[in-house]
């Protein structure tokens, strides 16, 4: 089992180092958003609201709104420090209760908690006087950057922490709308409520409860999946650097070949340029001219 938190319990001067372990585990079943005219998977980005423009993680800053517009920037630094100074210290039960006095509202996730080297024994003391005492400690602990309160208690042989709301974190019931203030019930109404509840009274066995909505679902992907009821995402073709090279090198190469047409002639008259040049014919001479005789 993962251990998601290392640290000590301490009930007056007994000290318990301990791992935390998630007791619970989520199983609603992820479904991913599709472009319905490619089915890929639809990418979520972090945009600036005055510029317009993607943010990096490395340029994101936290901090606190307190009024509309205006902010204290928090840097990772101080955050780390201070989420440190209070994680290092050793979780001190500080008061012990009865566990029907919490109401279960109050109550939100559940870790199991095992003993880490050499708290065995002092593990199986806190264990044994809860059992006996019929009692839950109350202690604070920081998980996940919060400060958060948190009960100890007995579970099948196995001490386990749940952490609990603060009264400030519980919103008032009196603020529910449309809540009736006075029972307007009669009699015979309430005998009959009561009579239905007397037939459905049963021992809480939780593994007759199942998730039928989770099931169905479950089952309805199998069988699309089965079917061959299933689409591919489309993928983006992205320009290869090889590709480019050997087309830019192909080009060169093609710019560089002589050109069939014009190489004939140029090689011609270099040839012909070379050739040594005749003598020039000498003139040739005219017949003298014939003379007629006189009769």
């Amino acid at each position: 089992m993962h251990t998601m938190w290392k640290g000590s319990i301490s009930f007056g001067l007994v000290n318990i180092p301990i791992k935390l372990h998630t007791a619970t585990e989520d199983k609603d079943i992820k479904l991913r958003t599709l472009h319905n005219k490619c089915h890929a998977p639809i990418k979520y980005e972090k945009i600036c609201t005055v510029c317009e423009e993607e943010v990096k993680p490395e340029d994101i800053v936290k901090a606190y709104e307190y009024t509309k517009g205006k902010f204290v920037v928090l840097d990772n630094e101080e955050l780390e420090k201070l989420r440190k100074e209070n994680e290092e210290k050793a979780v001190e039960i500080i008061d012990f209760v009865k566990m029907e006095e919490i109401d279960p509202i109050y109550y939100d996730r559940t870790y199991y908690m095992s003993p880490n080297e050499g708290g065995s024994k002092a593990y199986s003391l806190l264990r044994k006087a809860l059992q006996e005492s019929q009692k839950v400690g109350l202690a604070k602990i920081i998980i996940r950057s919060k400060e958060q309160l948190a009960v100890i208690r007995v579970y099948e042989n196995t001490l386990v922490m749940e952490t609990i709301h603060y009264p400030d974190e519980v919103r008032k019931a009196g603020d529910v709308p449309n809540v009736p203030a006075e029972d307007k019930v009669t009699d015979r109404e309430l005998a009959t409520a009561i009579m239905l509840i007397d037939q459905l009274t049963t021992s809480f066995e939780p593994e007759k409860y199942t998730d039928e909505y989770r099931t169905a679902l479950l089952e309805l992907i199998e069988s699309k999946r089965t079917g061959q009821e299933t689409v591919t995402a489309a993928t983006k073709e992205i320009a290869s650097n090889v590709t480019d090279l050997m087309a830019a090198l192909q080009a060169s190469i093609d710019r560089t070949k002589p050109n069939k047409t014009t190489a004939p002639a140029l090689k011609t008259a270099a040839a012909e340029k070379a050739k040594p040049k005749k003598a020039a014919a000498a003139p040739r001479k005219k017949s003298p001219a014939k003379v007629k005789k006189e009769a």
